[in-house]
């Protein structure tokens, strides 16, 4: 199988099949991500050439394939013909297919529209995750999304509509320290929109060659301690509304919180009050993240 420029797969992708449809992210201007700066251009693989990875993983794999991600960054942009195509041949190669996942970010779903949208989950699309990051404009806008909060709540809800299953990731600390309570009551009341079935935590980590990057070590930029971190969590889990799973299923994190919304909302906020006592010195140090 072929693969060009950087392969990336979120964590609960970890036993996916992972054939490449598109490469680099059509966006790729948010000022914390690294992964495609180095100069790699968003292209759409031709549907034959994909459809041949396919075949071949078939006959190495084949009934051993239960899931399948469509990396790279914004696969969901693919034309939806081509998208459709590859999802519909993958159910004939793989018996015990269970779930296609894709990365797609709102302003991409956005431009599928409803009709579009079905078109997928028709041809077996099952699952998109997006990266909403923030639900206050002002930080959108800051760290170029490319995405308003209206779009991150539209998207979600056209995507669930069809019957899209959404997994919503969120930066804790993204704000910075003069956003954070902004930034975690906005995120909520997006996030309570758009009714994802998953809620996915990170804790921003600057990384290497971003513009963010160059914002925290000039001081513009003031990052969150471990102890507001955590402050900045109680606070976005204290106003989701909507019922929803949450996971923290990431190393930049500084405490793993899991649960359902709203059956475990007590045990997670007591989870996080019980670490707010710890010394800060107990949590990972900060560091720049390098992938």
């Amino acid at each position: 199988m072929r693969y060009d420029g950087p392969i990336y797969r979120p964590p609960s992708e970890a036993d996916s099949l992972l054939v490449q449809a598109t490469v680099g992210c059509p966006h790729n201007l948010c000022t914390f991500c690294m992964v495609y700066k180095d100069g790699v251009k968003f292209k759409v693989r031709p549907v034959a050439e994909i459809k041949a990875d396919l075949d071949e993983a078939a006959a190495t794999y084949g009934s051993r394939v239960r899931t399948l991600f469509f990396p790279a960054g914004n696969t969901i942009a693919m034309p939806v013909a081509a998208l459709a195509a590859i999802c519909r041949y993958s159910y004939t190669l793989f018996p015990l297919l269970a779930r296609i996942t894709v990365y797609g970010s709102s302003q991409y779903i956005h431009r599928k529209g409803p009709d579009q949208l079905q078109t997928l989950a028709q041809a077996g699309l099952g699952r998109i995750h997006v990266g909403v990051e923030s639900g206050d404009d002002v930080i959108l806008t800051r760290i170029k999304k490319g995405a308003t909060a209206r779009d991150h709540i539209r998207a979600g809800q056209m995507a669930r509509a069809a019957g899209l299953d959404i997994n919503a990731y969120v930066i804790v600390g993204i704000g910075g320290q003069d956003r954070s309570e902004t930034h975690a009551r906005e995120t909520a009341r997006v996030i309570s929109d758009m009714q994802p079935a998953v809620v996915r935590l990170r804790t921003f980590v600057p990384k290497v060659n971003t513009p963010l990057l160059a914002d925290v070590q000039a001081g513009r930029f003031q990052m969150l301690s471990p102890l507001q971190a955590l402050t900045e969590t109680m606070t976005l889990l204290s106003h989701i509304t909507t019922p929803t799973q949450v996971t923290s299923d990431h190393y930049t994190n500084y405490l793993d919180i899991a649960g359902r919304l709203p059956e475990d909302r007590d045990a997670m906020l007591e989870a996080l009050r019980r670490a707010l006592g710890r010394d800060e010195s107990t949590f990972r140090p900060f560091f720049i993240g390098t992938q």
